[in-house]
């Protein structure tokens, strides 16, 4: 159906990070180094756990499907980010609006869910050493990446045509970098009170959900460490998922901080430099979390600079 048929507006104006012109060419040049490092840190984790013999466990699985969201995240902001510190019109279409946070929805919820995936997964490793290949066997990974997948994209099909759905017959500035749900909203001039509804429900679901399965999994990791006696094996034990406990609390961290404040302190201001941290920052961080504390990547890494055929 025609976006006419909803709306007036048929394009949008972002205002960016900034609307400083000083600040435009030195702002592309830090987003671009960061969008940069993302790439070449995420897709060197997909190569290395793709090629490499050793990282063929299902921690390494689920290590790989996390750099491909976190890549996936990333591109669908950063192009047109990067397009709009260089151009003076910083219009985007109506459909290609909603393209992109259909797509982000994709990738953040699938994150959120990924994170929790991961976290079982240590659970079981730590907890159940002798029968983790048993317990999270090549079927049970394959069936756990796909119900995120599946999750991540019915969330983005039913949210972002439900934002689009509104009337935008006024304003069409979106005060942000990219198409977020909250500015978005904040420009309608109909009812919001159905997609303000579907989304806080939608949010608060994969949040606690998510939030949930990754607490009750440290607090097993947690005891069950304390049960080993000797602090070597403490130590390895905890040096299995110190990495994931770092990218859990960067992520979750951030989200608690643009979620949970006072809507007096509230602010779409404070929405963008949150958004900047998990859209571009976390994807620039987790390859450096999981590969600087991980010997076998590291190992590997070696290898393959060595011997990339």
């Amino acid at each position: 159906m025609a976006p006419e048929n909803f709306t007036s507006v048929t394009e949008f104006v972002l205002t960016g990070v900034s609307g400083c012109p000083e600040l435009q060419i030195p702002l592309f040049l830090v987003f671009l180094v960061l969008y940069v490092l993302t790439l070449a840190g995420n897709l060197g984790i997909i190569t290395l756990t793709s090629v490499d013999s050793r990282l063929q466990t299902p921690m390494y699985f689920f290590l790989r499907q996390l750099a491909i969201i976190n890549l996936g995240n990333s591109t669908v902001i950063a192009p047109k980010m990067l397009i709009n510190f260089l151009v003076k019109k910083k219009t985007t279409s109506f459909y290609e609006c909603a393209t992109q946070l259909g797509g982000f929805l994709f990738f953040i919820v699938s994150e959120v869910m990924m994170l929790a995936v991961m976290a079982y997964d240590r659970y079981v490793a730590i907890c159940n050493p002798l029968l983790y290949m048993v317990v999270v066997s090549r079927r049970l990974c394959i069936l756990l990446v796909s119900l995120t997948y599946l999750y991540g994209f019915s969330t983005a099909i039913v949210v972002s045509p439900c934002v689009f759905s509104m009337s935008y017959c006024s304003s069409n500035i979106i005060n942000h970098f990219y198409c977020d749900i909250a500015p978005l909203l904040a420009l309608s001039c109909s009812d919001t009170y159905l997609p303000e509804a579907i989304v806080f429900i939608s949010a608060a679901t994969n949040l606690v959900f998510s939030m949930i399965t990754v607490l009750v999994s440290y607090f097993n990791i947690v005891l069950s460490i304390l049960r080993i006696h000797s602090s070597e094996g403490r130590k390895k034990a905890f040096s299995t998922c110190a990495s994931h406990m770092m990218a859990v609390t960067v992520f979750y961290g951030t989200m608690l901080f643009m979620y949970l404040q006072p809507q007096t302190n509230h602010s779409l201001d404070t929405d963008k430099m949150a958004s900047v941290f998990y859209t571009l920052v976390i994807p620039m961080l987790n390859p450096l979390i999981y590969s600087l504390r991980n010997n076998d990547v590291k190992v590997a890494l070696k290898k393959f600079m060595e011997n990339p055929c």
